[in-house]
């Protein structure tokens, strides 16, 4: 499996406080081009924690920053995941060409000296603005970071969700909140609109290396549909359980059983796979811990479906355009983390998704896919 991070540089700091990296990159030269040095080194900070889920959300604002500052380096400020499932940020952006490094975060830590080793890394990559799209709980966290920003050299700070209407907190009279992606969106109004409507605003960018690793996953199904699964995340309070995808799959067996199984996540996760699949006449594809992020990014693409949990595969697959039916339970509020598109089935049960019945999933799954018999006429095509 290739290394998806080897395009980008890891930010780090030196006794002397000089900023170096892991990997250089080639620098333009500033003379010979007849540029100003300083503009060639221009860099721009980018505050995203999170992992796979979370950064795919925001692909529209990475996508609006590329635009904002073609010139710029774009380096995040993301954390470590301390989920073993979580993706980090870089593998979900590295080599797409929409930041060019990262700078890693040490996520709820409360040392003194961890902070001013950070302050340290933040002055030396330079960098004078920095967008703000981490989400708060409360003004007063937005208002400490901003000052620890400024400390750290930054003299410009757009996104900081201060106004109502970015905040994460803000609901409507039924209870609902934004969309993370529509949230996200109105944090960057000063630099203009973005058209989450727009499918290359969703572009991964995926390499051809890439595209191969996917297209290698699929061939035993050799050309024939498939749906996308997953039963995993990061989050236990999101799963659904392996009884009720059992029951789940020997109902639409009997109508969709000509389609394939390609089944994504942790490692972790495949040993479930052949419990809740007995009898899927169907070829089954179980890649649970083979692909890397955008790997399965390029192999959904071609999936006539996905059906999962609230979690990375399943924003992954909204990404590349393919309709997503979900359970989603008491973990969070309705509509904020659902898949962005207009086609998407989501069950939200706010009393625990262990009240999603079985019945509801395989309506929507057939409401909005094709049935196909197992060897029907289209199986392998």
């Amino acid at each position: 499996m290739p290394n998806q991070v080897d395009a980008l540089n890891k930010v780090t700091v030196d006794d002397a406080g000089l900023l170096k990296t892991y990997q250089e990159q080639d620098e333009p030269d500033a003379a010979a081009a007849g540029q100003d040095a300083s503009k060639a080194r221009r860099r721009i900070l980018i505050y995203r924690i999170g992992s796979l889920g979370d950064t795919v959300v925001a692909l529209p604002c990475f996508h609006k920053l590329a635009e904002a500052f073609p010139d710029a380096e774009r380096y995040v400020l993301t954390n470590v995941p301390v989920s073993k499932k979580a993706a980090a940020l870089e593998l979900i952006l590295g080599g797409s060409g929409l930041i060019h490094g990262v700078v890693d975060y040490p996520i709820k830590t409360r040392s003194i000296r961890e902070m001013w080793k950070l302050s340290r890394r933040l002055k030396a990559l330079e960098a004078t603005t920095l967008v703000y799209l981490t989400p708060r709980l409360n003004r007063l966290l937005v208002i400490r970071d901003i000052l620890f920003f400024r400390f750290s050299g930054i003299k410009r700070i757009i996104g900081a969700p201060l106004a109502p209407d970015v905040q994460i907190l803000i609901h409507d009279a039924e209870g609902f909140g934004a969309m993370e992606s529509v949230r996200l969106a109105r944090t960057l109004r000063e630099l203009g609109p973005i058209d989450l409507d727009d499918r290359k605003n969703w572009d991964l960018k995926v390499t051809d290396v890439e595209k191969e690793a996917g297209e290698a996953a699929l061939a035993p199904f050799g050309g024939g549909r498939f749906i996308g699964v997953n039963m995993g995340g990061k989050s236990a309070a999101n799963h659904w359980g392996e009884e009720n995808w059992r029951r789940l799959l020997k109902d639409l067996a009997l109508t969709h059983g000509g389609y394939g199984l390609l089944f994504l996540g942790a490692a972790d996760e495949a040993g479930a796979v052949e419990k809740v699949t007995p009898g899927w006449p169907g070829m089954i594809v179980n890649a649970c811990g083979q692909l890397a992020p955008r790997e399965s990014a390029a192999a959904l693409a071609r999936a006539s479906l996905f059906v999962g949990h609230d979690s990375g595969p399943m924003h992954l697959a909204a990404a590349m355009g393919v309709t997503c039916v979900a359970p989603f339970g008491a973990l969070n509020r309705p509509r904020r983390w659902h898949p962005y598109g207009p086609n998407h089935r989501i069950i939200h049960r706010l009393d625990g998704i262990d009240k999603v019945r079985v019945e509801e999933m395989a309506h929507e799954v057939r409401d909005v896919l094709p049935g196909l018999a197992a060897g029907g006429p289209n199986a392998g095509t």
